[in-house]
């Protein structure tokens, strides 16, 4: 699980958007929006796929994460400017798109706006609106928590993410016995394999390189409206949900399914937040390529 490629690009208005390449580089173009908090490191996970499926796997950070600048005052409808020019400037004409956990409004809202330039989206234990009504129902303690401080007190989580970045570099065996004790036994399992430990580690990390601002500010939109609905999106959707998923319960998944207009829906059993795209990236990936 090692990345291709790492680059950065100039935007129009002068930030820098960071993004690595995963899989084939030849392959049909993928773009793979990460969870909150996450980083562009999670496209580790589909780079083996992406190579069996003949795949290009281009991820990249959102503003304030990992190495791409913060930008302020924007919503999850204006950011899709900065995922355009990233196909642009990628020469990519044509494009899926991935959006895992937290990422998927941000993949969703991509096709909102450009309609023209999506071919499919896969959405992986996503989530829905907050205030849907019991979306919320079997969510963990910790990610009930999170979310709270996102749509009220963002300066607060920007603290707690604060502190356990700090606490992590110092101990990171205790940042992955922490998430063990909240998740169920799928996620356990295959949270028992040092590289996806690693993988999890690195990413968190990589989140807060340059501080909390940014992961904080990405957390707080998805908790919030999103400026768009989910009947909205006109693109084939393939939405996949562990059934045993607590950080993003499969109440949130078929809230999506019941409003995407066309969206076909796998729920799989047995299956939690993390060990569902670790044991399926193939097909996952093979919805959108193939």
């Amino acid at each position: 699980m090692t990345n291709v490629i790492k680059q950065k690009i100039r935007l129009k208005d002068g930030r820098i958007l960071c993004y690595d390449e995963y899989g084939s580089p030849e392959g049909k173009p993928v773009l793979v929006f990460h969870g909150t908090p996450g980083s562009r490191l999670e496209g580790r996970i589909v780079h083996d796929a992406g190579i069996r499926l003949n795949a290009r796997c281009i991820s990249f950070d959102r503003p304030g994460i990992g190495l791409s600048d913060y930008k302020s005052r924007y919503g999850i409808l204006d950011y899709q400017d900065d995922v355009i020019q990233l196909a642009d400037a990628l020469k990519i004409e044509y494009f899926a798109v991935l959006g895992v956990s937290g990422g998927g409004p941000y993949a969703a809202a991509c096709s909102v706006q450009y309609p023209q330039r999506i071919t499919k989206i896969a959405l992986v234990n996503v989530v829905c609106p907050y205030d849907a009504p019991g979306v919320t129902q079997g969510m963990n303690q910790s990610d009930r928590m999170s979310s709270m401080l996102a749509r009220r007190a963002p300066w607060l989580l920007r603290l707690f993410l604060r502190i356990m970045a700090n606490n992590t570099r110092k101990n990171p065996e205790g940042f992955i016995s922490g998430i063990v004790k909240e998740v169920p036994e799928s996620d356990k399992k295959v949270l028992g394999q040092q590289a996806i430990q690693s993988w999890l580690i690195d990413t968190f990390l990589e989140s807060v390189r340059s501080g909390t601002k940014g992961a904080a500010h990405d957390y707080s939109l998805i908790t919030r409206k999103w400026g768009f609905h989910p009947q909205d999106i006109t693109a084939e959707v393939h939405l996949w949900h562990g059934e045993d998923d607590n950080m993003v319960p499969p109440s949130m998944g078929r809230y999506l399914v019941n409003k995407i207009p066309n969206c076909q829906s796998n729920f799989l059993v047995n299956e939690g937040h993390i060990s569902l795209i670790v044991n399926h990236t193939d097909e996952i990936l093979h919805d959108l390529v193939v």
